[in-house]
């Protein structure tokens, strides 16, 4: 059964709904331990979920590098193939770390069920989520890069064919021919995008000279649900990965000061870098804003990593060095995980204090600790985004500033 699906076609798309479940692969090697493979899976697992997929097991192998043909050992693959096979239910594998062609194509062979590795997944959660043209031309560029290196492993009508001179027949032809036309489609989605861009930028620009606030952060951690506190509008927001894919801007007044607020696509560990491409106009957002709000989950225990995987990111679009708030989002969820009934109010307000001055110091901005659930602290949050703005509109029209 390889290759019987393509991402994107419709009817066969990535993952059927609701309706599958899978094994998780991941690989300890030499560059990442045990623990941090564990963190990956747990988030593996997650994607799976949001696409609709159920993690059934996990299976775990330590080697010095990745097998060029299979990824992992040949002990380890007849360790999945036995558990697949007493298993009628599992009809996926979904693998921690990117595969070739090639690889995807032997794994298929050997297991009889679909291999998805992680930007597959992350691939399909994106075109599940899309929703305007902008998105749908992104996820679909993504795609097109993404497959554009695996043509030639994804060619199974050839194998009759494979093995030395033969190959350079009318087959080989016919792969050139395929390569071609992605990358012409590739050539019309990017002139598309750009299309759009120039539709974007006239937006941005008739917006006027408002100071421009953009939400950033790890994916799920409640960047659209702060966007409906402070803007009191309707942003969709869900208990998942990537529930926000297109950008949206608010216009929010705090007194008499008018700014824009915009809420971005979430980032992750491990983000396809031809992703990362294909999402950068929509991203414009955060790179003309002038003030970051940087939202963290305080509850996640790897929440110092996210921050860290975000700011890489932030690097890579140029917009490390704007004004930054550090928002730290489900402070009551972080309560009920490590306090315990015995934690007094001046136990716990001693702790939390404690936790601040860490934070402040390992990062090096201001910080704010909220939870946008109950809405406690939001007007502590008010006050020092309202201020951050107001220093903003000093800096650029210090006449008129004066009277907010």
């Amino acid at each position: 059964m390889a290759n019987d699906w393509i991402i994107g076609e419709k009817d066969k798309k990535g993952i059927k709904r609701g309706t599958e479940s899978a094994v998780l692969i991941g690989l300890v090697h030499n560059m990442q331990a045990e623990e941090q493979v564990q963190e990956y899976l747990d988030e593996l697992e997650f994607l799976a979920l949001t696409a609709g997929a159920e993690a059934k097991k996990r299976f775990i192998q330590k080697l010095p590098h990745p097998d060029p043909r299979t990824f992992i050992g040949k002990g380890k693959l007849e360790e999945i193939k036995a558990y697949i096979d007493n298993d009628e239910d599992i009809s996926m594998a979904i693998f921690d770390d990117d595969l070739s062609g090639k690889q995807v194509n032997i794994l298929e062979e050997a297991l009889k069920v679909k291999i998805i590795d992680r930007s597959t997944l992350i691939l399909d959660i994106f075109a599940s989520r899309a929703q305007t043209a902008q998105a749908k031309t992104q996820v679909e560029l993504a795609q097109m890069q993404y497959l554009l290196p695996r043509l030639r492993g994804l060619w199974t009508h050839l194998e009759r064919q494979r093995g030395g001179i033969g190959m350079r027949g009318p087959g080989e032809k016919e792969i050139e021919t395929d390569r071609r036309i992605v990358r012409d489609k590739i050539a019309l989605l990017q002139k598309k995008l750009e299309k759009i861009d120039q539709q974007n930028m006239t937006q941005r620009k008739q917006r006027g000279e408002l100071i421009r606030v953009a939400l950033v952060g790890y994916t799920n951690v409640g960047k659209s649900t702060l966007m409906n506190l402070l803007s009191k509008s309707d942003v969709f927001a869900e208990d998942k990965l990537f529930a926000t894919l297109d950008t949206t801007v608010r216009k929010v007044v705090f007194g008499r000061m008018p700014f824009l607020l915009s809420d971005t696509v979430g980032f992750i560990r491990k983000l396809p870098h031809h992703l990362i491409e294909s999402f950068k106009s929509t991203l414009d957002e955060v790179r003309e804003s002038d003030i970051l709000l940087h939202v963290v989950d305080i509850a996640h225990p790897q929440h110092e990593d996210h921050i860290r995987t975000v700011n890489q990111t932030l690097r890579e679009l140029e917009a490390i060095d704007k004004p930054t708030l550090l928002v730290f989002n489900k402070i009551d969820l972080y309560r009920e995980r490590n306090y315990d009934d015995y934690v007094d109010e001046e136990a716990r307000l001693e702790i939390e204090e404690g936790l601040k001055g860490n934070l402040r110091h390992t990062f090096d901005t201001d910080l704010a600790f909220i939870s946008a659930r109950t809405k406690e602290n939001l007007g502590e949050l008010r006050d020092k985004l309202q201020e951050m703005v107001k220093e903003q509109y000093l800096v650029r029209y210090p006449y008129q500033a004066k009277h907010w």
